[in-house]
């Protein structure tokens, strides 16, 4: 029996991040945590920021939940850097996949990557859907 997947999707992925919890990472570990996981342009984005944590953490949920909708998690086949969060000149954000990312894409047949943040000052979260 084939599995079937709503509207033609290849992947579903969500994920929360404690925001208070994320800042005490950051604090603790500081730039070698920022490097390992955000890209130079998502740290100066979330740098520019009043509160940084708060958009630290909902990049930090998009990529969680980017890995899950390809169902591998965050380790050998996708890595923190392989996924880019930006916003189009609309502000809406996007996704922009490089190295192992793109190619899993390819390899998967994603044609589209549709990426919904939200965010308070507590909880952070990303839903996506690969198409």
């Amino acid at each position: 029996m084939e599995t079937l997947r709503p509207g033609g999707a290849l992947g579903v992925g969500l994920d929360f991040v404690d925001v208070p919890r994320l800042a005490e990472v950051i604090e603790r570990q500081g730039e070698v945590f920022l490097r390992r996981v955000f890209s130079e342009g998502e740290r100066t984005y979330c740098e520019a920021k009043r509160e940084p944590a708060i958009f630290y953490a909902a990049r930090f949920a998009a990529k969680e939940a980017i890995s899950k909708a390809f169902g591998t998690g965050i380790g050998a086949e996708i890595g923190w850097l392989d996924i880019e969060i930006f916003h189009l000149a609309s502000g809406a954000p996007a996704v922009r996949l490089l190295g192992k990312g793109a190619e899993l894409a390819r390899q998967r047949g994603v044609r589209e990557l549709l990426i919904s943040l939200t965010h308070t000052s507590l909880m952070a979260g990303a839903s996506v859907v690969l198409q």
